[in-house]
């Protein structure tokens, strides 16, 4: 395997590496520099980091070590001591660490510890998403995954209601119908949406509509990785009947009415007495 020039060495230190989404042709020279070259690689599967490693035709002379979700607290302190006087690059599956990857475990230990952290940029499905939605979206929140519980969903969709900025988050295919469903009974029928799906992969599709109409595209069946963006609302748009099945739902999932009126209303502009005697009435 060949070895990418190392006229410029590797800074000492924690360097985050972005990686192919899909497409290995979006790997820069940088990440190629970062395998070859570290002597530590924390990967979020180190089988995955082999073959990426072997698809690029690098070879990885330094140490690979596992850095996912249920290790990488305790994994940190090994890898701050290595990185205080060499080098340990972060990659995950795809994209770029810490976007709902790992990898904040051990960017926070090194900076409280003084150890210097950089970043090889690159490929990550939140921007792409956005520039590939054509909805407006100069200015934008990134939510992760949607909620799996249903309160808790419709609680987050409804904190959407007001929300001016676009919300980009990722969804599992087989929740996705659900979750345009749900949001086209609460942020109304003329929102927008886009779900980019398998971004940069060979199937890579886009499709741009309306919430009604996205759910009811998904509700055929979707697959692959899913990034969904969402157009932003207005900050009038609020009514005291549409929060009814929001509350009724954290109801459902084990919380006290007068709690769940308090927790939703708080901020809506509306008040807790108000909102519970609309659940009242709806019932």
């Amino acid at each position: 395997m060949s070895t990418p020039d190392s006229a410029t060495p590797l800074p000492r230190g924690v360097i985050l590496a972005a990686t192919p989404l899909g497409n290995i042709d979006d790997a820069s020279p940088r990440l190629r520099q970062a395998l070859a070259g570290a002597d530590i690689v924390a990967a979020e599967d180190t089988r995955r980091v082999r073959s990426l490693a072997s698809a690029l035709g690098v070879g990885i002379r330094g140490r690979v070590l596992s850095n996912f979700d249920h290790n990488e607290e305790g994994r940190a302190r090994q890898l701050i001591n290595a990185a205080r006087s060499g080098t340990v690059v972060v990659v995950t599956d795809a994209g770029m660490p810490l976007v709902s990857d790992p990898g904040f475990s051990l960017v926070d230990a090194a900076h409280d510890a003084g150890v210097p952290v950089t970043c090889f940029p690159g490929p990550s499905a939140v921007p792409t998403a956005l520039a590939l939605s054509g909805l407006p979206v100069g200015r934008f929140l990134f939510d992760g995954f949607a909620p799996r519980k249903a309160g808790a969903r419709r609680e987050w969709l409804e904190s959407l209601r007001t929300e001016e900025r676009a919300a980009c988050f990722f969804e599992s295919p087989h929740r996705l119908a659900e979750t345009l469903a749900e949001a086209a009974e609460i942020l109304g029928p003329d929102r927008r949406a886009a779900v980019c799906r398998e971004l940069t992969k060979m199937y890579e599709e886009v499709r741009r509509d309306t919430l009604p109409e996205l759910a009811e595209w998904a509700a055929a069946g979707v697959r692959g990785e899913i990034t969904v963006v969402l157009e932003g609302g207005s900050a009038d748009d609020v009514n005291v009947a549409s929060l009814v099945p929001v509350v009724e739902a954290l109801v459902a999932d084990g919380m006290r009415l007068k709690d769940a009126c308090k927790q939703i209303a708080a901020g809506r502009g509306v008040s807790n007495r108000e909102l519970y005697e609309a659940v009242l009435a709806a019932r």
